[in-house]
């Protein structure tokens, strides 16, 4: 059991980027920044303390008429500093609001990294979005990729009304990589299988069928063990770190969020008809209108 759990650590070491990809400045007037990064001027950068005191980079990539926003868990051996050309492309193309962040140990971020310290830091982004940016749950995605699906349905499997989830190349489990068991083990990490049975809102599956670090079997087990299944895209020929190269990737992500946006004025529009049958489907939607258009105005510079 020694050797297992060993093996379990040894295979899911964390790698940052050593040396880190960018750095975190602050301005006179106290405005951080990121140079090289953060010429966009619809990005914010915090720098947010986690409940174990560590403190982690998170970036906000605004869209001006956002739908909703995406929160981006990453995957082993990058920082914000290499994907931030994602993040821009993604906005874009999905209209949406992207926060991602790296985990603690992670780029300009304090502290060392491990299973437990990335649902803090998780945890410490969620609040900042909540808190400073009046984001709902029914506004949120969660997005996971890779490792990053840990602290995404760590979190996820605690929220409700979430608008949805995302799994990119993820995993049933950490000894589950290694190992084809039929149990969860104490030892294990990121009990994926287990935390998937306790999301309530439509999950979409992202894997590639050639993946040969995370098999293709967890995106499937994982889809299948979803409550609420959305259409999954199996890449064909598809690895672990190049499923963004793919043309069906954009494409079906933005059929998810379109998906996403006529499931939640559907339901809006049911719920104001319950106490207001005369203009209630007009009030709802001037409603979530003018929601948006307060996360979009607040946070412009």
């Amino acid at each position: 059991m020694g050797n297992v759990t060993s093996n379990v650590a040894a295979k899911f070491a964390f790698f940052p980027p050593d040396p880190p990809t960018y750095d975190v400045t602050e301005d006179e007037d106290g405005t951080l920044y990121m140079p090289g990064v953060s010429a966009d001027k619809n990005m914010d950068v915090h720098l947010l303390e986690t409940k174990v005191g560590n403190k982690i980079v998170a970036t906000l990539w605004k869209h001006p008429f956002a739908r909703f926003t995406v929160l981006y868990s990453h995957g082993n051996a990058a920082d914000l500093g290499q994907m931030h050309e994602l993040f821009i492309e993604l906005r874009a193309h999905l209209r949406v609001n992207i926060m991602c962040y790296d985990y603690s140990g992670y780029g300009a971020s304090s502290g060392k990294p491990s299973e437990f310290n990335t649902y803090h830091d998780i945890e410490a982004v969620y609040d900042c979005l909540k808190k400073e940016y009046e984001v709902k749950p029914d506004e949120l995605i969660l997005y996971g990729q890779s490792v990053g699906s840990g602290p995404t349905l760590h979190l996820a499997s605690r929220l409700q009304k979430l608008r949805g989830v995302v799994l990119h190349s993820a995993i049933l489990s950490g000894i589950r990589v290694l190992y084809p068991v039929k149990m969860t083990f104490w030892f294990d990490i990121y009990k994926n299988i287990d935390k998937i049975r306790q999301v309530s809102c439509p999950v979409l599956v992202i894997h590639g069928t050639n993946d040969d670090i995370v098999s293709w079997s967890h995106g499937k087990r994982l889809w299948e063990l979803a409550k609420e299944k959305y259409d999954p895209l199996w890449v064909k020929g598809g690895g672990h770190c190049n499923l963004e190269t793919y043309p069906e990737y954009i494409k079906h992500l933005r059929k998810f969020i379109n998906a996403m946006e006529k499931i939640s004025l559907t339901k809006a529009t049911s719920q104001s008809s319950s106490t207001n049958s005369s203009n209630s489907s007009i009030d709802v939607k001037q409603n979530k209108c003018l929601r948006w258009k307060k996360l979009a105005t607040a946070t412009q510079v």
